[in-house]
């Protein structure tokens, strides 16, 4: 079973609403080494949402929190990155946290979708991949 399938094309900047709540966990590393590092969320609570959003990347935001599940710290815009699926099956779930440069291990987050910006894509090169973050970024902190 495919997770949140790329069932039909989305129109950038589409206004919608998704949280994704999870723990975060160690990733590949990659977004750091490139400059845009990132969080990876476990997905427990993504696998057990009736509508998940489809793969792709999206605009929001994302906020610690506590013990208890409430929220600490600053909220801050993130992308959002759903997919792709992991070697578990798994769609990964990762988020840049804009001016964010700190260490999360195994602190809960909560992301909250707001804008669907584009489909996710592999890039045939690095550089054209950090254009696109790049690109990505400016559509998030103008909305």
């Amino acid at each position: 079973m495919k997770a949140c399938p790329n069932s039909h094309q989305r129109e950038p900047l589409v206004n919608m609403k998704y949280e994704i709540k999870g723990k975060v966990i160690k990733g590949d590393g990659y977004g750091k080494t490139i400059g845009f590092p990132t969080i990876n969320l476990d997905r427990i609570d993504f696998l057990s949402l009736k509508d998940k959003p489809e793969f792709g990347v999206y605009a929001g935001t994302a906020r610690f929190l506590d013990k208890a599940g409430l929220p600490t710290g600053a909220l801050a815009k993130a992308g959002i990155v759903i997919g792709p699926l992991d070697k578990k099956g798994l769609p990964k779930i990762e988020a840049h946290l804009i001016g964010y440069r700190g260490k999360a291990y195994g602190v809960k987050a909560v992301l909250e979708i707001n804008k669907y910006l584009r489909p996710f894509k592999k890039f045939k090169n690095e550089k054209e991949l950090i254009e696109q973050i790049k690109k990505d970024i400016l559509l998030i902190t103008r909305g």
